[in-house]
């Protein structure tokens, strides 16, 4: 494995002029911020930084900004909040992809979330078995089962309806715990024969997307903090951008040597490693 050194957030201020930041295990978990993060994304944006918040979530950047402000991060400490639901919707809305409106479409998400859906024109219905499209845009498996995701997905699957993931993360923090995310439905989906077209890290859609919005600028001088090696190391790694791992989110309680191998497994190996998100 290359050396990879502990650092602190004031040394990478001095290093880096934007900063790609993951939302939750990073800022925040599924209850709210970690301790030190608001004071941190706010001396960032004082420190004349800028600053985008990239997220896999399937809803919108607007959404999750609203969401992030309401826990107490004062507006002004990001630039830009960018969701793979908002690259999602770039690219499907394009007339290349030829999805017209009024496709039926059935969407797995969490909260009943269809917004994908509706800003596509897309008729939303509630079974798989009469879907041209799927959607799967999160998670509720704290209290699905797997199982039960299965056999929902299971007719369009087999029918080779086209399926978009717009939230590839294989876990997600609930209560505490761990528990599947949206990318692992997604996975279900291709085991039962599905093809399914991902949207968001560690793809390079959602990193072209960040740095057009920052002007293109020198990607040695961009560095993306996250706590997901699979998405957030490997996203950063394969658009040549450096990253740092975070040691809170769903890598908490882990230990070095078990990183080391998560990092041999997916290939991916972060410049730096921070201990939490705060000065």
């Amino acid at each position: 494995m290359p050396r990879v050194t502990p650092v602190t957030l004031p040394e990478l201020v001095q290093k880096y002029d934007i900063f790609f930041i993951d939302q939750f295990g990073v800022l925040r978990d599924d209850a709210g911020p970690y301790e030190g993060a608001i004071a941190a994304l706010a001396e960032l944006a004082s420190a004349g930084r800028q600053v985008v918040i990239l997220s896999n979530s399937g809803r919108s950047g607007e959404y999750n900004s609203e969401r992030l402000v309401k826990l107490g991060f004062a507006p002004g400490s990001f630039d830009f909040f960018v969701t793979s639901g908002d690259v999602a919707f770039d690219i499907l809305s394009q007339p290349e992809n030829s999805i017209r409106q009024g496709v039926r479409c059935f969407t797995i998400s969490s909260g009943g979330d269809s917004n994908l859906a509706d800003r596509l024109g897309l008729v939303s219905i509630e079974q798989a078995s009469e879907a041209e499209i799927v959607i799967i845009s999160g998670s509720e498996a704290e209290h699905i089962s797997m199982d039960d995701y299965r056999e929902m997905l299971r007719p369009a699957a087999e029918s080779g309806v086209p399926c978009y993931c717009t939230n590839p993360d294989i876990h997600k923090l609930s209560n505490g715990s761990i528990a599947p995310g949206a990318g692992s439905i997604a996975k279900l989906y291709e085991a039962m024969g599905g093809h399914v077209t991902w949207l968001g890290k560690p793809y390079p859609e959602i990193y072209e997307h960040a740095l057009k919005l920052v002007g293109g600028t020198d990607r040695r001088r961009v560095v993306c903090i996250g706590d997901s090696i699979d998405h957030d190391i490997l996203g950063a790694q394969s658009a040549g951008l450096d990253s740092v791992l975070v040691r809170t989110g769903i890598l908490a309680g882990i230990s070095d040597e078990q990183i080391e191998e998560l990092c041999k497994k997916a290939r991916a190996y972060p410049r730096n490693i921070l201990h939490h998100f705060a000065f």
